[in-house]
């Protein structure tokens, strides 16, 4: 590359707790290269540079990126918009007007799909360009990373509003239903298994897109638990569906008609409240009468959906996860510059060295081991199709970081 190339940077995708601290370690990254001359923000990601959108990112005070590392949400704005050939050759215009050399995007698995597509097409066109992809995602879902940034608080937000949950559910007894993210992968969902502290600790039931669900199955685990305890504590993904791998049998496509679709053909599941208003009433219509046959009470159900909460909520910040964030858009420069294993575009992984002490390094990976792929929970980690097992627990503890152990009297 020429001395005084310039730098983009952009994000994209659904936002984290600790997105900005991806977008900082690059800005820092960036601040070491004497070759870098201007450092460009794009706003809203890609659609930004069609539309040369850009934010000057030299010689910010390290105050002020301290404070923005340190902020939820994507402080440049996001996109989810995905290019196609013509998408491209505006971005190539506007690479061109502003000597743009080097191209870093932080985002989950359609981000780094883009950031193939643009890769792919400024060696096809001659263009000289650098890419790399900074992962993020709550969903966790990125193959290759062992875990991404953004799931550690994430999974930390679950994990806390499980346990709140259950604490008021001991309060006033009752059947409690708690819908959270995750349309493909149950990582997310999974993490509210870290709650407990005891076997009478919910969430009592949980259910993820990686095993079959099954109605009556549900209910009849809803019972057990009910009977033995006087209540039930549930955590269920939005992706859950009757067939495992099966888009067209989502639980949710049966509780909602239509529903919005996004530009990569993903359409929306979280906020509506529909599965967990569907869950619920399957609940009172097959066990309620059952319950109160038994009890001569009325079976209270109530169901809350998470939603976009658990993405840049403050305060719930993981350590550890805050701290990779950093460092990956750090490594993303690195590699960048150097082009490890003749990777000049790319992506930035995480390996795990050690659970006790949590300990982590970084490698760089070929954007097509990333782009458009899910990475499942390991079904064997699903116990009998409603529970999360333990080694599931001791690969999330250093990633989520200690949770406060509730007081009871009884």
């Amino acid at each position: 590359m020429a001395s005084n190339t310039n730098a983009v940077v952009g994000q994209s995708g659904g936002p984290t707790a600790v997105i900005n601290q991806s977008l900082v370690g690059v800005i820092e990254g960036l601040y070491q290269q004497k070759s870098i001359g201007k450092i460009l923000g794009a706003r809203h990601g890609v659609r930004g540079i069609i539309n040369g959108d850009f934010i000057d990112l030299n010689g910010l005070e390290s105050g002020l990126l301290e404070q923005v590392a340190q902020t939820p949400s994507s402080a440049l704005g996001s996109t989810r918009d995905k290019p196609d050939e013509e998408y491209c050759k505006k971005l190539f215009e506007s690479f061109r007007k502003h000597s743009v050399g080097y191209f870093y995007y932080i985002g989950g698995n359609d981000s780094a799909d883009t950031a193939r597509i643009v890769s792919e097409m400024a060696i096809t066109s001659g263009y000289p360009l650098r890419v790399y992809h900074v992962p993020k995602t709550i969903d966790n879902d990125l193959r290759t990373t062992d875990h991404c940034p953004g799931y550690g608080s994430a999974a930390r937000f679950v994990a806390l509003g499980l346990m709140g949950d259950d604490l008021d559910n001991r309060s006033l007894k009752g059947v409690k239903i708690d819908v959270i993210m995750g349309r493909d992968a149950g990582w997310l969902t999974a993490s509210s298994v870290l709650a407990r502290h005891d076997e009478q600790d919910g969430p009592h039931l949980i259910y993820v897109p990686e095993v079959d669900f099954n109605e009556d199955q549900f209910i009849g685990d809803v019972d057990r638990v009910y009977s033995k305890l006087g209540r039930c504590v549930i955590a269920v993904s939005e992706g859950i569906r009757y067939k495992v791998g099966d888009k067209n049998s989502l639980v949710t496509e049966k509780a909602m008609q239509g529903g919005e679709v996004d530009a990569h053909g993903n359409k929306q599941l979280s906020g509506s409240g529909a599965l967990g208003d569907y869950l619920s009433e399957l609940v009172k219509r097959k066990l309620g009468p059952i319950i109160q046959q038994r009890s001569s009470g009325k079976l209270r159900v109530r169901a809350d959906t998470f939603g976009y909460l658990q993405r840049s909520f403050p305060t719930i910040v993981s350590q550890s996860d805050a701290q990779e964030a950093r460092q990956c858009g750090r490594k993303a420069v690195e590699y960048s510059m150097v082009a490890p294993d003749g990777l000049a575009s790319g992506s930035v992984a995480i390996k795990r060295i050690s659970d006790s002490p949590y300990q982590v390094d970084y490698f760089p990976t070929a954007l097509t081991n990333v782009a458009r792929q899910t990475k499942h929970l390991d079904p064997s980690w699903v116990k009998n199709g409603c529970d999360i097992a333990d080694n599931y627990v001791r690969y999330a503890k250093g990633l989520v970081g200690p949770l406060p152990i509730p007081g009871k009297l009884y």
